[in-house]
């Protein structure tokens, strides 16, 4: 897809409010309940001269905001993709007072988004047509107009790469690929990416992570992803994304119809490979570091087991009560590294953690639990921003108490109440001093069963977008 600013020419889109229906033909339309103007809807007209039109459908005007037209532009471009139309004309007004550069970010993220396929393993896959789209925005905003598209497109780009990586099936994408694909991804961005293999992760005491990979015979690699560009700062946040590139729940072994899209289960580390890239993509002034402990929990004689206790980098002993209860496991670790090896001063973990997070949320909430409330409303405001929705769940002693172990210092489950809550924190028991922490439960919103708003059937990069507007501001 391609963005001029201030041209003109193509299929002619014309804003339609709701409560403003005017000439004969939209009056004919509304009556035979077609096209009425509420936001999201959008009509393909050729009339008699064979000129070609798109209304496009924008409700009241009091009520348009940044994700109406996300929503709505996506539907445009799908309009136009299956009507095969190769160029379009956008003139765009000042909009219910919003920001011209946020309009036209929203506009072209939502045209964006309608062009992710994912059919790389099919063989009769087709090329999808480009798309010239000439934005006119008001007159003199121009250069703000630009900046708000090229950002979208930056961000597209991150969130395609994320959907791409939990997208791909665990043949494909393995600790070993997974680690290299961020590699060449991110370095040319100026990411410093470095990749410990299996001794390395021994001779950092890793124990609870190397527990769970140890049945694989993938080689775990822990994926350390360092963007230092504000040297003028002491602050350095830290992204930890559970990186189960296949959970098959070790000898607690999934059932197989809840195993087959457990490629998925790296959907946190994803987020985290994506948010680096959009961060690096965009020069953003910040310290941050990426961390990702990638392995598989498979089966075998060496596997680890129900009842086992091991340790932990912290030094903290672990009860296995559930195998499948495995990347909290990893997450212990990752995230005790990242803030006494790396110095993290304030630390986010994201993970495809519980499926108690699905149950209470569905699929277009993620779950948080956070020892910080200034911290969290810095996110929840950056997720207003990109359209995303946090809950907060309640972090009080009597969870904690569920995850008391009688035989160690913790287990890994703290039964089947208030799952997402114990999950949670059980890995920021494991933070090893006090910084502000947010825990993300995304194992609803990560992979998602049928399409949404302007997100498709499967992998979404879900808080990419919100991590980004987080840490560049």
């Amino acid at each position: 897809m391609k963005f001029n600013i201030g041209k003109s020419g193509g299929v002619k889109g014309v804003l339609v409010f709701e409560n403003d229906i005017k000439t004969e033909y939209l009056k004919y339309l509304k009556d035979k309940e077609i096209f009425s103007g509420k936001a999201e809807e959008v009509h393909y007209y050729i009339d008699s001269n064979m000129k070609e039109y798109l209304f496009i459908g924008l409700g009241e005007e009091s009520k348009i905001d940044y994700d109406i037209l996300r929503k709505t532009f996506y539907n445009v471009n799908n309009t136009l993709l299956k009507n095969k139309v190769d160029e379009v004309e956008l003139n765009i007004p000042k909009l219910n007072n919003l920001c011209n550069y946020r309009i036209a970010q929203a506009i072209s993220e939502g045209m964006l988004q309608a062009t992710y396929k994912y059919d790389k393993f099919k063989g009769d896959r087709k090329e999808v047509n480009e798309i010239v789209v000439n934005y006119i925005p008001v007159s003199g905003k121009e250069e703000r107009a630009e900046k708000g598209i090229n950002e979208s497109i930056n961000l597209v780009e991150s969130i395609f790469l994320a959907r791409d990586l939990v997208n791909q099936p665990a043949n494909v994408i393995y600790p070993e690929t997974l680690a290299q694909i961020a590699k060449e991804k991110l370095e040319k961005n100026g990411v410093k990416v470095t990749i410990y293999g299996k001794k390395e992760i021994e001779d950092l005491n890793m124990a609870a992570y190397l527990s769970v990979a140890r049945a694989s015979a993938k080689e775990p690699k822990l994926i350390v992803m360092e963007y230092y560009n504000n040297p003028e700062s002491d602050e350095r946040f830290a992204l930890v994304g559970k990186g189960l590139t296949y959970d098959s729940g070790g000898y607690a072994i999934k059932p197989a119809t809840s195993m087959v899209d457990m490629f998925t289960d790296m959907g946190g580390a994803g987020t985290v490979i994506g948010a680096m890239n959009a961060l690096s993509g965009m020069n953003a002034k910040v310290n941050v570091v990426g961390i990702v402990a990638a392995c598989e929990n498979m089966i075998s004689g060496d596997g680890y087991r129900n009842g086992d206790i091991i340790n932990s980098m912290s030094g903290k002993t672990i009860e296995i009560v559930n195998t499948d209860a495995e990347g909290r496991l990893t997450l212990a670790d990752a995230v005790y590294y990242a803030a006494n090896n790396l110095g993290a001063t304030k630390l986010i973990d994201l993970a495809t953690l519980t499926g108690a997070c699905v149950m209470a949320f569905g699929e277009q909430v993620s779950g948080v639990v956070t020892n910080n409330d200034e911290f969290f409303k810095k996110l929840e405001e950056a997720t207003f921003k990109a359209g995303e929705i946090v809950w907060k769940m309640p972090n009080i002693e009597y969870y904690k108490k569920m995850n008391d172990s009688k035989v160690a210092d913790i287990k890994n489950t703290g039964g089947k109440f208030g799952g997402m809550i114990t999950a949670g924190l059980f890995v920021g028991s494991f933070i090893g001093k006090e910084i502000p922490w947010i825990h993300i439960d995304i194992a609803g919103t990560a992979y998602i069963s049928k399409s949404y708003g302007y997100l498709k059937e499967g992998a979404t990069g879900t808080l990419v977008k919100s991590l980004y507007y987080l840490l560049s501001e």
